[in-house]
């Protein structure tokens, strides 16, 4: 029997990479087994779901009332927009903000306050959200934080950016930049240093001054790496900070704070409303998945992006 043209070659290939294969391996039987398989309790989302049957056991069919039953619940509609306004804002400005602080630094020839400055704006991403969210609460505490003494001392009013509906939304979103911008700069920058440098040669031979060479050199030279952060952060476009919100977010603060992770949380650990949380879940990963699908799309048509 005649072997087909290409096995050989694939063989060949495949042996060439094993190592790489083998390296990966672990990395895909986790995604597996923490990713993959837990798939098989989507069908809580359609069963009136009694813990005490377990996951495997019979359970009522119930179609589409669980979905039905969220729609209908009054503080849906606003947990949907405190999400979209708090994600939309955090995708945007986590694009924005990294880009041109990593544009500033390029600037910067001397490493000895180059680095330095670095290691100052990306330490916060290694802080988790308790212990972050403890300095925020001391740095923002309408009594004693040095945020409102500041403001006081100036004539002004001190302000409850952690307790007030009018501050929340906009604290929320400036302490998330504020903590994970630095880890978007050094991706940028990365990039940066990726791009020729005969191409700024080039540009002021033809009398490009800095920002001309910033605008047609650097600019285009990591437009592939915006596109794929900015593909990456529409797959997350309903993920408005769960750690964030479940550790500054409290009960009068939920008109604009509450978002669908901290609801789903309440709605199915604290209520033990498991059908209806799993069905708020599947709800919001359909949406991401829709997002992160025409993001793509919209990628490979308009810049020429292809991931795979």
């Amino acid at each position: 029997m005649k072997k087909p043209k290409g096995t050989g070659l694939t063989v060949k290939i495949l042996g060439k990479e094993l190592q790489l294969h083998l390296m990966v391996l672990p990395a895909v039987i986790l995604v597996l087994i923490f990713s993959y398989f837990p798939l098989y309790g989507l069908k809580i989302a359609f069963q009136r779901f009694i813990p005490a049957r377990g996951l495997f056991g019979a359970q009522r069919f119930i179609g589409w009332d669980n979905f039905t039953y969220i729609m209908n619940l009054p503080n849906f509609l606003p947990v949907i927009r405190n999400t979209v306004i708090i994600a939309g804002a955090k995708i945007i400005l986590n694009l924005l903000v990294p880009v041109t602080v990593a544009l500033m630094l390029n600037e910067i020839s001397s490493s000895k306050i180059k680095r330095p400055i670095q290691t100052i704006i990306y330490f916060p991403h290694f802080l988790s959200w308790i212990i972050f969210g403890g300095i925020l609460i001391d740095l923002l505490s309408p009594g004693t934080g040095i945020i409102n003494k500041l403001i006081t001392a100036l004539g002004g009013n001190a302000i409850y950016f952690l307790g007030d509906n009018r501050y929340f939304q906009g604290t929320v979103i400036v302490t998330d930049i504020w903590k994970n911008f630095g880890y978007g700069t050094i991706i940028y920058l990365a990039a940066i240093t990726g791009i020729d440098t005969t191409l700024y040669e080039a540009a002021q031979i033809d009398g490009a001054n800095r920002w001309q060479q910033t605008w047609h050199v650097t600019l285009p030279g990591i437009r592939m790496t915006v596109v794929l952060m900015m593909v990456l952060a529409l797959g997350r476009v309903l993920n408005a900070g769960f750690e964030q919100l479940y550790n500054l977010c409290k009960p009068i603060v939920y008109e604009s704070g509450d978002i669908l992770d901290t609801f789903v949380y309440r709605l199915g650990l604290e209520n033990g409303a498991f059908g209806p949380a799993t069905a708020v879940g599947l709800f919001k990963s359909v949406v991401s998945l829709i997002f992160i699908s025409s993001a793509y799309t919209i990628a490979y048509k308009f810049f020429d992006y292809r991931l795979f």
